[in-house]
């Protein structure tokens, strides 16, 4: 692999590798990028493996070409370091403090309650010792805090270089230690947001924290195309008006302007936009704004105004005199809105799927993985309502008196062709590396999804022996999992698995609804430490598995990668179903519709191989060492009944296969 990225560095072409799981590709693609000479940005799709680059494969490579002393080596990766290596781990914006927004708040501290007030004074301190102002130094300060969203540097109320704090700010630093960088260290939502804000700003020389690199790394790729596609579109919601309005209020309240004109526009907006929110269609999660023109036709006088309020604002703050500097970027924000709701609300562009989300509580925020997503939400129309709410349904109503969040959003169908044109024909090389690319043993899925054309390929097996390490379990007796009876049967097969494994496991499942009613089976039926997903942050649920003895986590979308559990603890990976993406999600539903409409096949070119590569790396959980060993479970047996159930089949590793419950107690040696 070190060979084939050396190769594509120096003949400015592009590749695109699997490497299985304990190859070590990481340290593959660093040392031919070492010896390149060039910078190079490398992407990642986890801040683990950010972390895994930054502070223990780089310090190891710099000891091994350099023979730089281990004691230093840490100090060498840091920004200011001695060492021969100069790399940079860089983090999206609102994972560092503004100082700034620090300073204004301590002389007119706007808090509320005594954990922000603790908070605050916590952020305060640090702020006078920290060199990086990024927020994962503070271990106390908790993951949901919303003080520390009052004070992160987001783009949204930067003023940049006319800002009072822009020589001492943390993303200047972060930008200026960027630029004297060999190797920049970031993740793929860091990067796809750069490439964003460049595209908008038409190459302006000051657009974006990253600068011009000689090849860009994409590790864990097989995220890209769910994460550029986020990027490439936009969203526009109840939320970001009203916190547009209340940057503006707090803008006021600090500078001490006084308005009756402009604090009329601002209460305007806000009425008008919760009322333009609560009229859209009504529907749960993730639906297809298909109504558009009909929803337009009934309610455009909402939707002018609306547009008129926002235009009103701006144009109250372009005559507040003396401007404060961030008066400029409200303004443009109104804009940007305006722009964006017109997009979504009025494009006929052919690229792109528009659909609503609606997010009430916290369980529906957090479940935006698509394929689990439960697959019956649907819109059902529109009504008409008066100012007041009157008439409105239950579910606009929430919106109308502001305790729902509606998100507009509108996403390309094929990224395909804005990566050829915007990334891959201006990147001299781009590699491609994960455990989980290839499909049949091939490429074509990816290459076709990303646009990545005229590249290396290259597929490297993994060197762990999954054939004395593994054993893959199908039930063959157990229903369809999308029959009503499967949860049931499921369940009492999951504990025998258990009784077998002795717990050690992860049970992997494609929906919240199918996790929490098996785990509510298996309650009291289980004699092993049951954790799951929801009851506590991912980390400390990791941490809570790895230390506690048979522990058994259920667990969805969000730990089928980017996990990694050594050893015994973690001895058996059951999956509920085979993971196809949820077919009435909007954006999944118009790929396939795309792809269908152009003479393709897309449960063959789209569904079944997304399918097998969200499986690869969910079964890629159980053998993560030489020394592991243990047992795979699918306990939906389309795998073995189906066609398409072979693809599946030939992508996996050379696992040992059995439908045979006596075969999965000998491999336990449990069998009498």
């Amino acid at each position: 692999m070190a060979q084939a990225v050396e190769q594509a560095l120096e003949e400015k072409r592009h590749l695109i590798v699997e490497a299985g799981t304990g190859t070590g590709k990481t340290l593959a693609y660093l040392v031919p990028v070492i010896r390149s000479g060039k910078r190079v940005i490398i992407s990642t799709g986890t801040k683990n493996l950010q972390e895994q680059l930054f502070y223990k494969d780089v310090p190891f490579l710099e000891h091994a070409l350099y023979g730089t002393h281990v004691e230093t080596v840490a100090s060498a990766v840091e920004p200011h370091g001695p060492g021969r290596l100069s790399v940079c781990y860089m983090k999206g914006r609102n994972n560092y403090l503004c100082r700034k927004k620090l300073y204004d708040l301590t002389d007119q501290p706007v808090l509320s309650g005594l954990d922000e007030i603790e908070q605050y004074r916590a952020i305060a301190a640090w702020e006078k010792t920290t060199s990086t102002g990024d927020r994962a130094e503070l271990a106390e300060l908790p993951e949901a805090s919303l003080l520390w969203h009052k004070l992160d540097a987001r783009a949204d109320a930067c003023i940049g270089q006319k800002c009072s704090e822009w020589e001492r700010c943390f993303i200047t630093e972060m930008r200026r230690r960027a630029m004297e960088s060999d190797i920049i260290i970031v993740n793929h939502h860091l990067f796809f947001a750069d490439l964003a804000i460049k595209l908008q700003a038409e190459g302006a020389p000051d657009a974006g924290i990253l600068p011009e690199a000689g090849a860009v790394i994409f590790d864990e790729a097989h995220e890209l195309e769910d994460i550029a596609g986020s990027y490439f579109g936009i969203s526009v919601s109840n939320l970001r008006v009203e916190e547009l309005a209340r940057d503006v209020e707090r803008s006021l309240q600090q500078n001490k302007i006084s308005s009756s004109s402009l604090a009329g526009a601002l209460a305007s907006l806000r009425e008008r936009s919760q009322f333009f929110f609560s009229l859209l269609p009504s529907g749960e999660g993730r639906f297809a704004f298909e109504t558009r023109r009909e929803f337009l036709e009934e309610n455009g006088d909402e939707f002018l105004a609306f547009n008129q309020a926002l235009t009103r604002l701006a144009g109250e703050l372009e005559g507040v005199t003396p401007k404060p500097e961030e008066i400029f970027n409200f303004v443009r924000r109104a804009q940007e809105i305006q722009v964006q709701l017109g997009f979504a609300m009025e494009s006929d562009d052919r690229n792109t799927v528009f659909w609503i989300e609606r997010r009430g509580s916290r369980a529906m925020a957090r479940d935006t993985n698509t394929f689990s997503r439960s697959a019956d939400r649907e819109g059902h129309g529109f009504s008409r309502a008066d100012k007041t709410g009157k008439g409105l349904s239950a579910s606009a109503h929430e919106v109308f008196r502001g305790r729902h969040n509606v998100f507009l959003q509108a996403t390309p169908i094929d990224v395909g062709p804005i990566l050829r044109e915007c990334l891959w024909s201006k990147l001299e090389c781009a590699v491609l590396t994960s455990a989980t690319l290839a499909v049949g043993g091939g490429f074509e899925y990816i290459r076709q999804r990303l646009g990545f054309e005229h590249a290396r390929e290259s597929v490297l097996p993994s060197h762990f022996d999954y054939e004395n390490q593994a054993l893959l379990y199908v039930p063959p007796d157990l229903p369809d999992p999308r029959t009503p009876q499967f949860a049931a049967k499921a369940s009492e097969r999951i504990r025998k698995l258990l009784e077998i494994t002795r717990g050690r496991a992860f049970v992997l499942f494609t929906s919240y609804a199918q996790m929490n009613e098996i785990h509510q089976r298996l309650l009291g039926e289980v004699e092993f430490p049951l954790l799951r997903q929801g009851d506590a942050p991912k980390s400390a649920l990791l941490e809570e598995f790895r230390l506690t003895p048979n522990a058994v986590l259920f667990a969805t979308a969000s730990f089928w990668q980017g996990v990694d559990v050594q050893g015994e603890q973690l001895s058996c990976v059951i999956i509920d179903r085979l993971p196809f993406a949820v077919p009435s999600d909007p954006v999944v539903a118009a790929r396939v519709k795309a792809i269908d409409a152009a003479g393709g096949n897309a449960f063959f070119q789209y569904q079944v191989p997304s399918a097998v590569i969200t499986l690869k790396q969910g079964f890629g959980r159980l053998i993560r060492s030489l020394h592991d060993r243990g047992l795979l479970v699918l306990l939906d047996n389309r795998i073995l009944k189906k066609q398409y159930g072979r693809v599946f089949v030939e992508s996996l590793p050379n696992y040992k296969k059995t439908t045979e419950m006596t075969m999965v107690e000998e491999f336990f040696g449990v069998r009498e």
